[in-house]
C-alpha cells in the first residue's frame, strides 16, 4: 500500500521499558541514526539506581528520550510526541508526561495480569478508554520478533531480546532514519556470536519491513537535516568531551596527564574512556578510594603531570581535605564533580546542581578555589581546556562542575581544529645559577603564581606540605602575620583570574529588556528555550550564562545593575542566588526545582513571563509563541 508522507520540523521520542529491555541501546542507536541523517539533536536517558531493579516494577523502568529537529535546538523536550513503551510499568511510569495526542506503541505481548497488577493497574488500560486521548498503536513486538528469528534456534528468552531491535527497526521506518549505522554496529557488537548477531539484524529489518507493510501505520514523517555551520560534527555525550578536553589539555600544554579515580556513577565513563588513551601520554589509576584517587593526582601535579581526580558530590566531601592541600602546595590540579542527586547518596542516575556551595566553601579554613562549569554536553570539552589552563597558569586545584544531565545527554559537536586550541605554557621553574637560592613560593607578578618546580632539578629542592609556608621561602611558618598575608594572597590570586576573562556576554537583541534571566551549568539549554518562546510572543527579555563561577567575570556586577528583575533558575534550592545576593547585593529572583530531571522549558517560559509582566507592567500573553520556540 502506498504510504503517506508528513513533514515535521521536530519530534520528541521516548524509548521505555524494563532496565533489561535495552532501552539505552535502542535510544541511542536511534540517536546515531539520526546524527548521521543531519538533524539537530539533544537526547535524555533516564534509567533506574539499582543494578536490576525487580522486573516489571515502577522503580525498574529505563528510558530514552531522544528530541531531533530540522533546526537549532538546546533541550531534550519537555514532553514525547510518541512514546514507545515495552510493558504496563513503563507506560505507567511515563503516561503523566505525555500531552494529548501523542502516540503511544505498546508490546501488548507483556500486558498479562501479573505485570498489570506489579505496574499497579486494577484492569488493562489497552482494553478500556482509559487512553482515548491518544493515538495507540499495540504491536506485539515480542511474538513477532520470536517469530522472526527463530530460523536461528535460539531459546525463546533469548529470542525476546531482539524486541528492542524490531522496535528500532519500526521506528527507525516512520521517521525515515538511515538503517546502515545500526546493521553495521550489531555486526561489529556481536562478531564473536553470529547467531545473536544475525538475530538483532533480523529483527531491526523486521521492525521496518513491519512499518512498510502494516496496515497499522499508515503515515511516515519526515525531519530534514538541520543547517549548522561548516566543519566535521559528532554526536557526543559531556563525558566522553569532558575526556578528550582532558587529552588536548595534556596535548596543548606538553604535560602527560594522570588521572587518579574511583569509579562512580555518573562520573565513571570519564575514566573508562581515558584508560583508552595512553597513546597520547595518559595514565589512568583506578584507586581503591576517593582519597587515594586525589592523593595520586596530587602526587603526579607535585611531580610536574597534569593531575585530575573525577567524581560526583558524594567523593567531593571526600577529598575536601586534600583539596585544601593542593590549595595550601598550589599545584594545578582539576577536581571534577559530575554532580547528582543528594545529600549523601541520593539519586545516583538523577541529575542536579547542588554542589556549588560545596565546591565553593566545601573546605577548612580559607580555601579559595576556581570553578567553571560547561553549559551543554559538547561544551564539556571547552571547559575542560579552561578549567586546565586556569589550572597551570595560576598554579591552583579548580573545580569543574557538570551533572548527570550533561555526562549522559548528547548533542552534534563540531571536532575543532587543533589551531582553534589554546596554547598552555606550564612555565615550570629552570634551573638556578649556582649560589643562587630557589624561593617556591616567590611569585609571579601578573598571576601571582608560584615557580612550578619539577622534584630531581638540581637547585629547585623545595619543603611542600599542609604546613602553613612562608612567603617566599615556603619553610613552615606560624608567624600569624604572614598567615594572614598568606591567606590573602591566595584568595588574591583566584581574585586575579578575573582579569584575563572575557567580558560576559549578554543575549539583549532589542536593548529594551528589563528582565535577564541568568543561569550556570546545564540550565542554559531550558532557559534559552523558554526565552525564546517569551521573545516570540513580542516580549523583550535578555540572557546570559556564567561558565566562571569563582571568580565571578568581572563585569557582572555591572550587567546585574541593569535590569530592573533578575531571574536564576536552578537545580538546587537558590545556591547562586545567594552568592549573587551576598556579592553584589541585588534582590535576584530564584526560581528551584530539585526532581532529579532538568527544568522545562515551558515552566520557565511561564515564569520568566510573569517577571516581564511584573517589570513592564502589562499583561503578557505567551500563546502566541510556537510550539517550535519552547525547544
Amino acid at each position: 500500500m502506498t504510504k503517506q508522507v508528513k513533514q515535521l520540523d521536530r519530534v520528541i521520542i521516548r524509548f521505555a521499558g524494563d532496565s533489561g529491555d535495552g532501552m539505552q541501546l535502542t535510544g541511542d542507536r536511534f540517536t546515531q541514526e539520526s546524527a548521521v541523517f543531519g538533524n539537530d539533536l539533544v537526547t535524555l536517558p533516564n534509567f533506574p539506581a539499582e543494578i536490576r531493579a525487580p522486573q516489571g516494577t515502577l522503580p525498574g523502568v529505563s528510558s530514552f528520550q531522544v528530541h531531533f529537529a530540522d533546526h537549532d535546538i538546546l533541550t531534550a523536550g519537555d514532553a514525547p510526541d510518541v512514546l514507545v513503551a515495552m510493558n504496563p510499568a513503563a507506560l505507567r511510569a511515563n503516561l503523566g508526561d505525555l500531552p494529548k495526542g501523542a502516540t503511544i506503541i505498546v508490546d501488548t505481548h507483556d500486558f498479562t495480569a501479573r505485570n498489570l497488577t506489579k505496574a499497579g493497574y486494577q484492569a488493562n488500560p489497552l482494553e478500556d478508554d482509559s487512553l482515548s486521548e491518544f493515538a495507540l498503536h499495540k504491536v506485539d513486538l515480542t511474538g513477532m520478533t520470536v517469530e522472526a528469528v527463530k530460523e536461528f534456534g535460539l531459546s525463546r528468552k533469548d529470542a525476546a531480546r531482539a524486541k528492542n531491535m524490531f522496535a528500532l527497526g519500526l521506528l527507525s521506518w516512520m521517521y525515515g532514519r538511515p538503517t546502515d549505522p545500526t546493521v553495521s554496529f550489531l555486526e561489529k557488537r556481536f562478531a564473536k556470536v553470529p547467531d545473536i548477531r544475525d538475530a538483532n539484524i533480523t529483527a531491526f529489518k523486521s521492525g521496518w519491513n513491519f512499518g512498510e507493510t502494516t496496515e497499522t501505520f499508515v503515515v511516515r514523517y519526515e525531519v530534514k537535516p538541520a543547517p549548522m555551520a561548516p566543519g566535521t560534527y559528532r554526536n557526543i555525550t559531556g563525558n566522553l568531551a569532558l575526556a578528550y578536553g582532558l587529552v588536548a589539555s595534556g596535548v596543548q600544554s606538553g604535560l602527560p596527564v594522570f588521572l587518579g579515580s574511583y569509579p562512580i556513577t555518573p562520573a565513571s565513563d570519564i575514566l573508562h574512556e581515558l584508560s583508552k588513551h595512553k597513546a597520547f601520554g595518559v595514565t589512568t589509576f583506578q584507586a581503591e578510594d576517593e582519597i587515594a584517587g586525589i592523593g595520586a593526582a596530587i602526587g603526579a601535579a607535585f611531580a610536574g603531570h597534569l593531575g585530575v581526580t573525577t567524581t560526583s558530590g558524594p567523593g567531593i566531601a571526600l577529598k575536601s581535605e586534600a583539596i585544601g592541600l593542593a590549595v595550601m602546595t598550589e599545584l594545578p590540579l582539576l577536581v571534577i564533580d559530575v554532580q547528582r542527586g543528594g545529600p549523601s547518596t541520593g539519586l545516583p542516575t538523577k541529575t542536579e546542581q547542588a554542589d556549588l556551595l560545596q565546591a565553593m566553601f566545601g573546605r577548612n579554613g580559607e580555601a579559595p578555589v576556581p570553578i567553571v562549569a560547561p553549559q551543554s554536553p559538547g561544551d564539556c570539552f571547552g571547559a575542560a581546556l579552561e578549567a586546565a589552563r586556569i589550572a597551570i597558569t595560576y598554579r591552583t586545584p579548580v573545580m569543574l562542575l557538570s551533572d548527570g544531565y550533561l555526562a549522559n545527554g548528547s548533542e552534534p559537536w563540531r571536532i575543532p581544529g587543533v589551531d582553534e586550541l589554546p596554547t598552555i605554557d606550564p612555565d615550570f621553574a629552570e634551573p638556578l645559577p649556582e649560589g643562587e637560592e630557589f624561593l617556591p613560593y616567590q611569585r609571579e607578578e601578573a598571576t601571582l603564581a608560584r615557580p612550578w618546580a619539577i622534584p630531581g632539578t638540581p637547585g629547585l629542592e623545595h619543603r611542600i606540605g599542609g604546613l602553613e609556608k612562608g612567603d617566599g621561602h615556603g619553610n613552615i611558618s606560624y608567624d600569624p602575620a604572614n598567615h594572614d598575608f598568606m591567606v590573602r594572597t591566595r584568595q588574591a590570586k583566584v581574585d586575579r583570574i578575573a582579569e584575563a576573562l572575557p567580558p560576559l556576554e549578554v543575549d539583549d537583541p532589542s536593548g529594551q529588556a528589563k528582565v535577564l534571566v541568568l543561569g550556570w551549568g546545564s540550565t542554559y539549554g531550558p532557559i534559552g528555550a523558554g526565552v525564546r518562546r517569551v521573545r516570540k510572543a513580542g516580549y523583550h527579555v535578555a540572557q546570559t550564562h556564567l561558565r566562571h563561577l569563582n571568580p565571578f567575570p568581572r563585569d557582572l556586577g555591572d550587567i546585574l545593575s541593569r535590569y530592573d528583575k533578575v531571574l536564576v533558575p536552578e537545580m538546587n534550592l537558590g545556591q547562586l542566588s545567594l552568592l549573587l545576593r551576598a556579592k553584589y547585593l541585588v534582590d535576584v529572583v530564584g526560581y528551584n526545582e530539585v526532581r532529579g530531571l532538568p527544568l522545562k522549558a515551558a515552566v520557565l517560559a511561564d515564569v520568566i513571563g510573569g517577571l516581564v509582566a511584573e517589570a513592564e507592567g502589562i499583561e503578557v500573553d505567551l500563546t502566541p509563541a510556537t510550539k517550535e520556540e519552547i525547544a
